[in-house]
């Protein structure tokens, strides 16, 4: 127990800072003389103010207060948030260099922002010590930043961003991967689902955002250039707080998507304006808003008993307490990613959803295609047939012989497309014009069969044509001349395709609605089985028959 204990303190005591003012307060003056360098300089006359330096060097003095350092501490580290190119004075002693300060004529050469150097292990002891910065900031004179300082274990400074960095890296490459994916989903989908497209831009969007966030530790940014990497990740974080609610809006139906939509654009145009310059409060209020517009969205969700509505306002909710009580370069990408797996998750659901749909569509075809064979194998109709089959074979072989043909050629056909979703319009008007000859044998009627501007390069539902004929056939008495006439017309607008059927006969009396037929509701089945919501199919009485249409919508 006694060693768990001092393990405890021991790492107590490895995270107690070794800078003991927490905020130390630099003094600036310009100009340029070795002498300030020196720990015991009098600095009492300079300015907490850095002033107008324009492209003059000038100096800094930073009191560090030390506590004891432990051995296993050193080498002793100190890291210096600071824009310019400087040199940096330890109690008087030169320690490092960064980027080099004017001289002989040549301009300044810029240094980063963030920079590292190793205290030697002489100049350490407990109490104050001096840190002088010898300055100058010729390429961005009005900026005026705090000097920021750390110290810790000189190899720990050095490596803590690797190792943050590596777990960054390896998140992006998560979200990298899942953009490319949806964006290959979305690409081959023939629906082009336009979730698929947000999820997947959010997801490309977040590793930008990550890569952009951790460039610093790739690359070597001058500090001139510093605020151009802030400006794009802002703009990253303004782009993800539109798609982020936006998608939750698709995902949960919500009516009044568009006024939200603008709502929250507005909104963003604001805090960018007002808050211009302010780049992590900027981010964190774009954030806020995001979380806000979503949370709307999602609570009208759970009105509405959306699914997975309680899930995702849950991590909502854990994503904005991330943000507000974590560290903000950790709280925002751990809340982001919270969001985002929020989003997967509705995904999910929304993909479960179409794959029980999917089961209900293979059904529905197989249920259609025993409905098509049962349209010519029922005994009514093989009875009816085959007896009108014998009479003809007895009375004329040769007729006969035409009439068995015809029937096995029906046959043929009908068992060539039972199994497809779209045939042909050939094949289809072939199949019409066997069965006419079928029926024209038993029946001993003159059936006429005229089509008008059929488009021969059309795909159609097999036998929907075949049934409205059958309709015609069965519902109809033959008119003056033992006639009865059936018309096909296809006309093309915009894209919508359109079919009209008719038929010129007599109409039969009726005692009940013949919009309820089984040949109609099989007719209906197979254009929502092939084309969803996007057809329409009207069959009226007029007076020279039946009247049938059929338009179908295709993008």
């Amino acid at each position: 127990m006694h060693k768990v204990l001092l393990l405890l303190v021991f790492l107590n005591l490895v995270n107690i800072p070794v800078i003991q003012n927490d905020e130390p307060v630099s003094l600036y003056k310009t100009g340029d003389d070795p002498a300030w360098a020196a720990k015991n300089y009098n600095d009492k006359n300079w300015s907490r103010v850095r002033g107008d330096t324009s492209d003059k060097i000038f100096w800094s003095r930073t009191r560090l207060d030390l506590r004891q350092v432990e051995p296993e501490l050193t080498p002793l580290g100190l890291q210096i948030e600071s824009f310019g190119a400087f040199e940096v004075y330890w109690d008087g002693v030169f320690i490092g260099n960064n980027g080099q300060l004017p001289q002989n004529g040549k301009p300044e050469t810029p240094g980063s922002e963030s920079s590292y150097y190793r205290v030697p292990d002489s100049l350490i002891s407990p109490g104050s010590h001096i840190v002088a910065l010898r300055t100058s900031q010729s390429l961005l004179p009005h900026v005026h930043r705090d000097i920021g300082f750390k110290m810790n274990k000189y190899t720990t400074l050095l490596t803590k961003p690797l190792v943050t960095m590596s777990y960054m890296n390896l998140m992006a490459g998560a979200f990298l991967i899942a953009a490319v994916y949806y964006f290959f989903l979305y690409l081959n989908s023939r629906r082009r689902p336009l979730d698929i497209l947000i999820f997947a831009t959010t997801c490309l969007l977040f590793f930008v955002l990550l890569i952009m966030e951790y460039l610093k530790f790739h690359v070597v940014i001058p500090y001139s250039q510093f605020f151009i990497r802030l400006e794009i990740i802002g703009w990253l974080t303004f782009a993800n707080a539109l798609l982020v609610p936006w998608y939750f809006i698709i995902q949960f139906n919500f009516k009044r998507g568009k006024w939200l939509m603008a709502a929250l654009l507005v909104t963003l145009l604001l805090l960018y304006g007002f808050n211009y310059g302010h780049y992590d409060l900027t981010a964190r209020l774009y954030s806020l808003a995001m979380l806000i517009a979503a949370i709307i969205v999602v609570l009208n969700g759970i009105i509405q008993k959306e699914k997975g509505g309680f899930i995702v306002l849950a991590g909502l909710l854990i994503s904005g307490l991330m943000h507000k009580f974590i560290f903000y370069d950790y709280g925002l990408f751990i809340s982001f990613t919270i969001i985002v797996l929020s989003m997967l998750y509705l995904h999910s659901i929304r993909t479960s959803v179409i794959e029980a749909e999917h089961q209900q569509a293979v059904l529905l075809s197989s249920r259609l295609q025993l409905e098509l064979l049962k349209k010519n194998i029922q005994p009514h109709f093989l009875r009816n047939t085959l007896t009108s089959m014998m009479d003809w074979v007895e009375e004329s072989p040769r007729e006969g012989s035409r009439f068995i043909q015809a029937l096995a050629a029906e046959f043929d056909i009908m068992n060539e497309i039972s199994e497809q979703t779209l045939i042909p319009i050939t094949k289809e008007l072939e199949l019409c014009r066997q069965h006419l000859s079928v029926m024209g044998f038993r029946k001993e009627i003159n059936y006429k069969w005229e089509q008008n501007g059929i488009d021969e390069t059309q795909f159609i539902p097999p036998a929907i044509i075949h049934t409205l004929l059958e309709n015609g056939i069965t519902h109809s008495e033959p008119l003056p001349g033992n006639i009865i006439t059936f018309k096909l017309s296809y006309s093309l607008s915009g894209n919508h395709h359109k079919y009209v059927f008719e038929t010129i006969a007599k109409n039969r009396e009726v005692f009940t609605s013949r919009s309820g037929g089984n040949g109609l509701k099989y007719i209906r089945a197979r254009l929502t089985e092939s084309y969803g919501q996007n057809w329409v199919f009207k069959s009226v009485q007029t007076e020279n028959g039946w009247l049938s249409t059929i338009q179908i919508t295709r993008s």
